[in-house]
């Protein structure tokens, strides 16, 4: 069966220097049996200049969209024009400004968060149709209308009290930022030649990339995916801690509705870890389109030493990542003196990965490596990697054989590329023992390279840690050098257990994070969706004219069918699951002669 997807990607793919560019890329090329049309938004005029990455033939067509710049329309709107775009925009306003949040989980409560979060869909939709009529609604929401709206939300009874407070300053960066990002609304993806044309919309992330998603299902009734693997509420609740309780209010409070509605309206919302899943299920994801999908890694590069017997360096413990304080390497300066004492000939081997995330990662779509905020810049890792030299040279003073010889310190600082270590592969082969010692981590992307090239590891239980090892390595706490180096040890003396805890591992990580299985899980994932999608159009020939007995009969059955209980959403035994047929010729989009890749106009 072949599928039509409309890739929706923000600050990505196809960008050579998108967060999720590798993952999508991957997808991508995994399900050469399906087409796509890729709609993405950029994030900055670098990332533009930078250009894509090469294309399979399976990617139709690419439109692209900028979210870093937005010039004014010139729509001009008409008395009605501007009456709607009030009352809508007033709406959304109000529903930003409504003080609380209740739990959707109990009772009256839950009602009234879900009367609350019609609201907010009501004008979202309603600006959505504004922006579609008038064709464009950038002019509207940069006009002092926007801000006299969102004043009078403030200021009217029931506000929550941050709002109240809120100053001229303050209403005009909610209000800056409310028009960056609805942005969206105002392209022209929405046409039936556009993600009217496609059988599924794939949003990549939450926030703006599956805006279009949302409309292309209200406008078009498009089934939505979204795939999330660093949950993007958490990200804006920690931009910005410098702003105003005002504005931190009223953003989180755009932000939660948002994501409320997106996962609402999604046919599935699939996420990489347990640690996602909880966030998702907090801002009212329903359960039952829960699924996890783990992230894939290509297991290639990591192939020689994973299959490698014995040890590099039998008394060598290898930190691999990016240096920054997230990572904690000071407690882990203080555990490896606690090492040194019980394991004299210990060494550590410190090695840095530019980028995001260390190795082949797709950058930083597994999740919130570094606080989730960004991180703290190269300037900062900078001076964070000397605090960590000048610690080591205190603690650890250098070391030499004779009164002649040059000293060596156990601790070194090295980076991936030099003669030494010119792969990630090579800085962890060059010791018996992995360490991870963060105190914040997503998916932990530098663990699963480790375990794919068959090292046993000490990790901190933060983030998706437990998840991802299972059984085959030692957790500690966070912040905890001794619970730390006590662990090393038990490890660095016991070779066999090593050993073990090294295959477990590298068996592990190829049942569950290899790229294979990432492709396939989606690949089932789309299928699912479709076999629960009523019919939206019926057969064509090869001329584009109908064709006799392409629609099954029970497509003309009136009312709404659903899922049965007890089903699972998989459509079993009394299940009504809508027929999708593929007729002899199909469709003129669903040709396997490739359609030359083209950017369009926005």
């Amino acid at each position: 069966m072949r599928v039509r997807i409309g890739l929706l990607t923000e600050n990505g793919y196809p960008y050579v220097s998108g967060d999720a560019g590798l993952w999508c890329d991957r997808l991508v090329r995994g399900l050469g049996q399906h087409e796509f049309d890729v709609h993405a938004l950029s994030r900055c005029e670098r990332q533009e200049d930078a250009g894509w990455v090469p294309l399979p033939p399976q990617v139709r067509r690419v439109r692209t969209a900028p979210l870093w710049t937005a010039e004014d329309d010139g729509v001009v709107y008409g008395r009605r024009a501007r009456r709607r775009f009030t009352e809508c925009y007033g709406a959304l306003a109000a529903v930003l400004c409504a003080a609380g949040r209740p739990d959707p989980s109990s009772g009256a409560a839950g009602d009234a968060s879900a009367a609350e979060a019609d609201r907010f869909a009501n004008a979202l939709y309603g600006l959505a149709e504004l922006a579609r009529d008038e064709n464009g609604l950038v002019g509207a929401l940069r006009s002092e209308t926007a801000v006299r709206a969102l004043e009078y939300a403030c200021r009217a009874p029931g506000a929550q009290r941050p709002a109240r407070e809120a100053r001229v300053p303050d209403l005009l960066a909610v209000a800056g930022h409310l028009e960056r990002a609805l942005r969206p609304l105002s392209l022209g993806w929405y046409e039936d030649a556009g993600l009217g044309a496609v059988d599924l919309c794939h949003a990549t992330s939450g926030g703006a990339a599956a805006l279009p998603g949302l409309l292309a299902r209200h406008f078009f009734g498009v089934p939505l995916l979204v795939t999330e693997y660093g949950v993007r509420l958490r990200t804006h609740y920690l931009t910005a801690p410098d702003a105003s309780p005002a504005v931190r209010a009223l953003l989180a409070a755009f932000h939660g509705r948002l994501a409320t509605e997106i996962y609402r309206r999604a046919a599935v919302v699939t996420h990489g870890n347990t640690h996602a899943r909880r966030w998702q299920e907090r801002c009212g994801a329903d359960r039952h389109k829960l699924r996890t999908v783990h992230p894939g890694m290509d297991a290639a590069p990591f192939a020689a030493a994973g299959e490698a017997r014995g040890d590099a360096g039998p008394n060598t413990l290898v930190w691999v990542g990016r240096v920054e304080p997230a990572k904690d390497l000071v407690s882990l300066l203080h555990a490896f003196a606690e090492i040194r004492k019980a394991v004299p000939g210990a060494r550590l081997r410190i090695v840095s990965v530019p980028g995001p995330v260390p190795g082949s990662g797709p950058g930083g779509a597994f999740g919130e490596e570094g606080g989730g905020a960004g991180g703290v810049g190269e300037a900062g890792e900078a001076a964070y990697l000397a605090h960590c030299r000048g610690l080591a040279a205190q603690l650890f003073p250098d070391e030499a054989d004779g009164p002649y010889a040059v000293g060596r310190n156990p601790v070194s600082f090295e980076e991936v590329g030099g003669p030494d270590l010119p792969t990630v592969a090579d800085a962890y082969a060059a010791g018996s023992l992995v360490v991870l010692s963060s105190v914040v981590e997503g998916f932990p992307v530098g663990l699963v390279e480790a375990m794919l090239c068959g090292r046993a590891t000490v990790s901190t239980e933060v983030g998706a840690v437990v998840e991802v090892i299972g059984g085959t390595g030692s957790v500690v706490p966070p912040r905890n050098p001794r619970a730390l180096a006590e662990a090393c040890v038990a490890l660095l003396r016991d070779p066999a257990r090593r050993e073990r805890l090294g295959a477990a591992a590298r068996a592990r990580a190829l049942e569950l994070f290899t790229v294979e299985q990432n492709t396939a899980a989606f690949h089932g994932i789309y299928l699912e969706i479709l076999s629960r999608t009523p019919l939206r159009r019926g057969g064509l020939d090869s001329a584009g004219a109908s064709l006799p007995f392409a629609v099954p009969a029970e497509a003309y059955v009136p009312g709404r069918w659903s899922a049965g209980p007890g089903s699972g959403g998989g459509g079993g035994l009394g299940t009504p699951v809508a027929s999708r047929t593929v007729v002899r010729g199909g469709p003129g989009w669903a040709t396997d002669t490739p359609v030359p890749v083209t950017e369009g106009a926005r």
